[in-house]
């Protein structure tokens, strides 16, 4: 409610309202212990972040939103577990983003849970989980997606090594053995074509479990692949490029997540020439993005960096929807709130991102980085960073709505 809406109220009439209002309720259910807790505590910043700033505006219906804190533990066990908890502490809106096996269970525990309690329903937003069943026959009216997936960041990761004329004629895949990186590893091959390469050799392997890739890149390197293409995070990336260095591996790699934290200083001087697909640069967004790299910095003490920005943005968009949905008796109507964030648009410092009402899946830019000391911003005290190669706007990163959505609405 605006502020100056409070001021035209009889004080009497004020009282009584607040005395009914109930805040919104937001947890982050978050990986925060674990090997992937590194991952899963960087969502929880860029949560914070948003959140802060929701309040800084005047939260929701004159009452700041509350941020309540769940660890998953990593596994889809704990989600199901710390979702059940949230539920009954009275949590509407349901943030996830670490592991697309984590997204995969809450989405399900989310859409049983709201038909089987009409009027209590819950909206789980997530910012990170980014296997395409999320969005197509897993797709639900109380899911969003507010980052990519694995067709969108193949697609314009592939065009933009091809513009920098960095993408070789053979090609590696490897990736992780699940949703995710099963679905990395189809757009990989599915971009052959348009990327005019061939994938030498695929490799799928087990999640979070492997101490040395050494093996796996001396494969790499029996193959004579050019360049390596990957979907990895958390400890796979990481130690990947540790075995990289330690191997001299003169491949470029094409990744998703190379901005994580320790990824360039494992990799050290081989990372120069290496790409990313990633939804901030704050060198390619200019003004814009400084600004936000200076309130960012200001607010949490650190840059934003790997899954911060994505989030924070994600965050804007359930900011933009809440503003236009109005209390029903003192009370968030999530199904109201729902059916505003499938309109929801903002202003990102990359351009305009917006939703998609028919998947639920964000349409917003990305941009192609290579790891470069000309790069303006450095990172992991290197003397490296992420100089842009080109933006994508959302439209043109864009990929259709898979046909085995199928959405359905309440009434």
């Amino acid at each position: 409610m605006n502020m100056h809406r409070f001021i035209a109220v009889p004080a009497a009439l004020l009282l009584a309202c607040a005395a009914h209002a109930d805040p919104v309720k937001i947890a982050v259910l978050e990986t925060l212990s674990g090997p992937q807790a590194s991952t899963g505590q960087t969502f929880r910043a860029g949560v914070r972040y948003a959140i802060d700033k929701m309040n800084a505006a005047g939260g929701w219906n004159g009452e700041p939103v509350q941020l309540v804190e769940y660890d998953n533990q990593g596994g889809p066990a704990g989600a199901s577990d710390k979702l059940k908890a949230a539920i009954a502490d009275g949590v509407q809106i349901v943030v996830q983003g670490a592991s697309s096996a984590i997204g995969g269970q809450i989405t399900e525990d989310v859409r049983k849970h709201n038909l089987r309690n009409p009027g209590k329903e819950i909206v789980y937003i997530n910012v990170g989980a980014e296997a395409l069943e999320l969005t197509g026959e897993k797709c639900n009216f109380h899911h969003f997606r507010l980052t990519g997936n694995a067709q969108v960041r193949t697609k314009v990761l592939v065009q933009g090594m091809k513009q920098a004329k960095a993408l070789g004629t053979k090609v590696y895949a490897i990736n992780q053995n699940y949703s995710w990186g099963q679905d990395m590893e189809s757009a990989i091959v599915a971009n052959a074509a348009a990327g005019g390469y061939q994938v030498v050799e695929k490799t799928l392997h087990d999640v979070n479990k492997i101490q040395d890739f050494s093996p796996y890149i001396a494969k790499i390197s029996a193959s004579g692949a050019q360049t390596v293409l990957t979907g990895n995070w958390s400890n796979d990336l990481l130690l990947m490029m540790k075995a990289a260095k330690a191997a001299g591996l003169k491949a470029a790699f094409g990744t998703v997540f190379l901005d994580q934290p320790g990824n360039i200083r494992n990799a050290g001087d081989t990372a120069e020439g290496h790409f990313i697909v990633h939804v901030f640069n704050a060198e390619a967004a200019g003004a814009e993005g400084a600004r936000f790299v200076a309130d960012y910095t200001a607010k949490t003490g650190h840059a934003p960096v790997f899954v911060e920005p994505q989030t924070a943005f994600g965050l804007d968009m359930v900011a933009d929807a809440l503003k236009r949905t109005k209390p029903v008796g003192g009370k968030l109507d999530v199904n109201a709130f729902a059916r505003a964030m499938e309109t929801a648009r903002i202003k990102t410092p990359m351009g305009e991102a917006r939703m998609r009402a028919e998947d639920h899946q964000i349409l917003l830019p990305l941009v192609v980085s290579t790891v470069s000391k000309d790069a303006r911003y450095k990172v992991d005290d290197t003397d490296l960073g992420f100089k842009p190669v080109k933006v994508y706007s959302a439209d043109e990163a864009a990929m259709p709505v898979q046909a085995n959505c199928k959405m359905q609405r309440p009434s």
